[in-house]
């Protein structure tokens, strides 16, 4: 599809379609006509009234034409096709009432909108222009020789490129920023997948537990309604944590609203979630994690937190999982090994789930590695490997 044909509700399902197609906010382009004015008038206002001088009415009339070229420049963003087309008919008028004016000079306001066409219209579209333009040529060469005539072409040819490259580099930056809004959207759904199939997953068991025994134990089943509240007050504060970078009044939070985020300080606090499913969870620390790079904690914990998850979802048979976290110095390794019989699903065992997918790519980002797969004695393990250094 044609960029410049794309529907208005197009443009708001694609944040970026206004880069894409060359569009420019109204205080650029005010500042793109005042440069092209300026360039206009110093250039072939200033050859006008030089040549010009005895030439009666024609000097006049040649200035009224360069005003209006001046004036047609405002509107070279939104229609350059037809500015270039105006400004093409005003400068060869200029240059018939003074020969004395290069074709060159008396066409700068014309190449001026070739550069913005060029920049901001498909390219079979500035390629017509291009080629419209090359129609004086011979005027050119009449009038100045081989010279004149490579002078012309020359000029020509440059303002369609540097229209080509600019819009090139519009279009770079462009998709530099949609990738990272993709980026940024990714990291918010790996984020929210964390947080919620986690408390979900915890909850789900619990209210299991709780219908179970709620009338020959109430008490068990009080405990597991509290572990659900728990959890869920816990994963609200998560996501307040999450969303909170989107309000544009994130800087006045007040100190009391904010808690601490999803680290490896609060490993304790995740195990015991699974432990009230009636899971053996046991944590094993070396070394120091207290001053690990904020992405490489966060990645570790998240590790963690889905492994966890994947052995209360998918791991049939298991009631013991065993969570070992070393700082080396260099990397930091976390290793989730369980002992259930099977893996519920051939995808999650065969690592293809969306949560194992989630892990991988979580260590990626910081430069790590991550392996999961069953045992040869049975169970399951998830392995990661998070470097340190060089981590933001």
């Amino acid at each position: 599809m044609d960029r410049s044909s794309r529907q208005p509700d197009d443009l708001l399902d694609d944040p970026f379609a206004g880069e894409a197609r060359g569009e420019l906010s109204p205080r650029a382009a005010r500042a793109l006509w005042w440069k092209s004015a300026g360039l206009v008038l110093a250039v072939l206002g200033t050859s006008v009234l030089v040549v010009g001088t005895e030439r009666g009415w024609r000097l006049p009339a040649a200035v009224v034409l360069v005003l209006a070229q001046v004036c047609a420049l405002r509107w070279q963003v939104r229609a350059p096709v037809a500015v270039l087309a105006a400004n093409a008919a005003t400068g060869l008028a200029v240059w018939a009432l003074l020969p004395a004016v290069s074709l060159t000079g008396a066409l700068l306001a014309a190449q001026v909108a070739l550069c913005v066409l060029s920049a901001t219209r498909p390219r079979r579209v500035s390629v017509r222009a291009l080629a419209a333009m090359c129609l004086p040529a011979p005027l050119a060469f009449g009038a100045g020789g081989p010279a004149g005539l490579a002078v012309y072409l020359l000029t020509v040819g440059l303002a369609w490129t540097a229209g080509q490259w600019r819009g090139a580099q519009q279009a770079r930056t462009s998709a530099e920023m949609r990738r990272a809004v993709m980026e940024e959207r990714a990291r918010i759904a790996r984020e929210v997948h964390d947080v919620v199939a986690h408390t979900l997953s915890v909850m789900v068991i619990q209210a299991g537990a709780a219908d179970d025994v709620f009338t020959e134990r109430p008490e068990q089943a009080r405990q597991a309604l509290r572990t659900i509240e728990t959890g869920a007050r816990s994963a609200l504060g998560e996501l307040r944590l999450l969303l909170r970078a989107f309000r544009p009044d994130a800087g006045e939070d007040r100190a009391e609203e904010r808690q601490p985020g999803p680290s490896l300080a609060r490993l304790d606090e995740l195990a015991d979630t699974v432990r009230a499913t009636g899971m053996t969870v046991r944590v094993h620390r070396e070394g120091a994690t207290d001053g690990l790079p904020a992405a490489v904690d966060l990645a570790a914990y998240r590790i963690v937190q889905e492994a966890l998850t994947n052995t209360l979802r998918h791991a049939a048979g298991a009631d013991e999982v065993s969570v070992h976290v070393t700082a080396e110095g260099e990397c930091v390794k976390v290793t989730v090994v369980d002992n259930g019989l099977t893996r519920q699903g051939s995808s999650a065992a065969a690592g293809a789930g969306r949560g194992l997918v989630g892990m991988k790519e979580r260590a990626r980002l910081v430069g790590g590695s991550l392996r999961a797969g069953p045992l040869p004695g049975g169970g399951f393990e998830v392995a990661a490997r998070l470097p340190v250094e060089g981590a933001s």
